[in-house]
């Protein structure tokens, strides 16, 4: 890709499109091989979810803060506003960041996100000085308020998260891509490579894939995989795609013909 088509998100600025998230491998060895794989520049981690004191070679912490990867934490498993600003102010007071997913998940089996208590928290964390990432569905309308509220991207969701499903509503995604002033990064639902690259040829910014690497039966070659369907649909949308026909096109020149 071109150096100068770098994904911007507030104060940072990425080569890679691709954010990958570092929970449900066999262990850290693999987990750090599939990082490598992705070729992300930013990997998530749930601070619910992770020994933050236990930095000692061969941890998870040892491996996140080795200084290869912008750390992304995130709040899964937070159901209120309080709990996910409580959490992030304890991620920054350790040192790991000022970017941040926001995620407050609304209901335990589907893993919906709550919108109230995440537009709620997002104001807070937005007045506090975090770069806010926020995890939404893919509502236009939430999107926009979150945008209004000072987030940095929105992060709409492809399909509940860890389902593998693909793209369920490409409609809603281009009404949020073509509205957003801010880049719009799908997160969860991806299950394989297609799923990336249609929606980097929908136009989304970014995409962050955790499960459907960790769980592939190959992580690190799905890894690999997911790092070329993301630059692969960010060439396409940017290269534009021919017109859909209803008929046939000869694709060889009939001018001429004898």
């Amino acid at each position: 890709m071109s150096a100068a088509d770098r994904l911007k998100i507030g104060k940072y600025e990425f080569s890679s499109r691709l954010f990958v998230g570092t929970g449900k491998y066999r262990d850290v060895a693999q987990t750090e091989a599939a990082l490598g794989a992705s070729g992300a520049e930013v990997v998530t981690v749930a601070l619910r979810r992770v020994n933050l004191d236990d930095r000692g070679e061969g941890s998870m912490m040892s491996l996140l803060t080795s200084k290869r990867w912008t750390i992304l934490p995130n709040t899964a498993w937070c159901y209120t506003a309080e709990e996910a600003v409580r959490t992030l102010r304890l991620a920054r007071e350790l040192g790991i960041a000022d970017l941040v997913k926001l995620e407050i998940i609304g209901d335990p089996k589907t893993l919906y996100p709550d919108n109230e208590q995440t537009l709620e928290a997002a104001k807070v964390l937005v007045r506090e000085g975090f770069t806010v990432l926020p995890y939404c569905l893919d509502d236009p309308i939430l999107c926009r308020k979150l945008e209004d509220a000072g987030c940095a991207a929105v992060m709409p969701l492809a399909a509940p998260i860890g389902s593998g499903l693909g793209i369920r509503n490409p409609h809603n995604l281009r009404i949020i891509i073509e509205n957003a002033k801010v880049p719009v990064i799908v997160d969860a639902g991806v299950g394989t490579a297609s799923d990336a690259a249609v929606a980097m040829e929908l136009g989304c910014h970014g995409v962050l894939i955790n499960s459907a690497i960790a769980h592939a039966q190959e992580p690190v070659l799905m890894a690999e995989a997911m790092r070329d369907a993301v630059i692969a649909g960010r060439k396409a949308f940017l290269a534009g795609r021919m017109p859909m026909r209803a008929y046939a096109s000869a694709s060889s020149p009939i001018t001429g013909i004898i």
